[in-house]
């Protein structure tokens, strides 16, 4: 049985109590639901539509814009404590009466198109997904007289600078966001809604018939190897703080060629078995570089200092004072082989560990040739 939305608006994590919110999905078809109510006279403003968790959204309709053949209303995106981007933009439906008993979808300005193969949506279609789609169709349908049909076109203003800021420009979504959500609802700071983004970026890439990828936690790791190392974007994807969760993904997916790519405190933590690099999860940045260099036979007073650093970057400033500058390579070899013990097949793995200040510090390669075939 469905319940109403403000039953479960709120969750507890760690202890915060944070509000949910709704996804874009769920907008669109509220507006398009609206749009139709409102283009047959209904003069509502504000709709209700049941999300695919069984949960009911009810939402107000904003500058509701009424024609002689046509309706266009919007929604406003209500992510809850969720940091999504597309928060606080307007999701506008357009809705136009067909003689004939069918939903039509159609993408509007603000709205990607998709590019490239390995998405669930089609080459060259509008980037809204099944989910949604089906919710926006189901929900119109509901509230259409009995042999009549609607064309619907979602659009988002402002959506094609937003895209900027997700992963669409990677996944080969041009011109707008996508519309999407499999529940309908939002988690406040969902893990697995980013790790099904990253997963997806490898999908892409086994689509355009990549198997080889190299593997950066973030930005700063994007642009040094794009930049410095001059490795080609197409084969790069992130991981954010889920490492371990990419690895398992490009094992699943076939991937033959793996390269870690990272600042020294994301590597380092990687070197100790930490797969999950967030600092919540675990920090034994100091504890485990202080454990390669004495192994190294380094000086006790240069360790004691180093684990006194609050930062990797500290750390390697004194590191290479020191003349100790191997520990680096030492510590990209730990993390080949914490790599290769993931994989029940051979694939060719290799690590890079980097600075701000200093550039490339480290590096293990099972093969030499490694990285020149990700500059192709």
């Amino acid at each position: 049985m469905a319940q109403d939305f403000k039953q479960h608006q709120y969750v507890l994590k760690n202890g915060k109590k944070l509000r949910r919110g709704y996804t874009t999905g769920a907008c669109a078809a509220a507006a398009a639901k609206g749009a139709v109510l409102n283009l047959l006279d209904k003069a509502v403003s504000e709709v209700s539509v049941e999300t695919p968790s069984g949960i009911i959204v009810t939402v107000k309709l904003i500058n509701i814009q009424k024609r002689q053949n046509e309706c266009e209303c919007g929604v406003i995106k209500d992510a809850g404590d969720d940091p999504d981007v597309t928060h606080g933009l307007e999701i506008r439906a357009k809705a136009k009466l067909l003689n004939q008993p069918e939903v039509r979808v159609k993408g509007g300005k603000g709205i990607g198109k998709v590019t490239q193969p390995g998405l669930p949506v089609p080459v060259g279609q509008p980037a809204i997904n099944p989910v949604p789609m089906q919710m926006i169709k189901r929900e119109v349908k509901k509230v259409l007289p009995d042999g009549i049909g609607a064309e619907i076109t979602i659009s988002v203003p402002g959506g094609e600078e937003v895209a900027k800021k997700t992963f669409n420009p990677r996944l080969g979504i041009e011109g707008g966001i996508s519309i999407i959500g499999t529940t309908g609802i939002v988690e406040p700071m969902s893990e697995e809604a980013l790790k099904s983004s990253l997963s997806m970026t490898l999908d892409v890439m086994k689509a355009r018939k990549i198997d080889r990828v190299v593997l950066v936690f973030g930005n700063y790791g994007r642009d040094f190897a794009t930049k410095t190392l001059k490795i080609h974007e197409n084969y790069i994807a992130k991981t954010s703080n889920f490492v371990g969760f990419m690895l398992d993904e490009c094992g699943k997916k076939g991937f033959n060629k793996i390269l870690l790519i990272g600042h020294l405190g994301k590597i380092v933590k990687v070197a100790g078995g930490i797969f999950e690099t967030h600092s919540k999860k675990a920090d034994a940045r100091m504890e485990i570089l202080c454990a390669h260099l004495a192994l190294m036979g380094c000086r006790q007073k240069i360790i004691q200092q180093i684990m006194k650093c609050n930062t990797t970057e500290g750390a390697a400033q004194l590191i290479l004072e020191s003349n100790m500058q191997e520990v680096f390579n030492s510590i990209c070899e730990a993390v080949v082989r914490r790599l290769r013990d993931r994989f029940e097949k051979s694939i060719e793995l290799g690590c890079m560990a980097f600075s701000m200040k200093h550039g490339l510090l480290g590096k293990a390669l099972d093969n030499k040739e490694l990285l020149e075939e990700f500059k192709k």
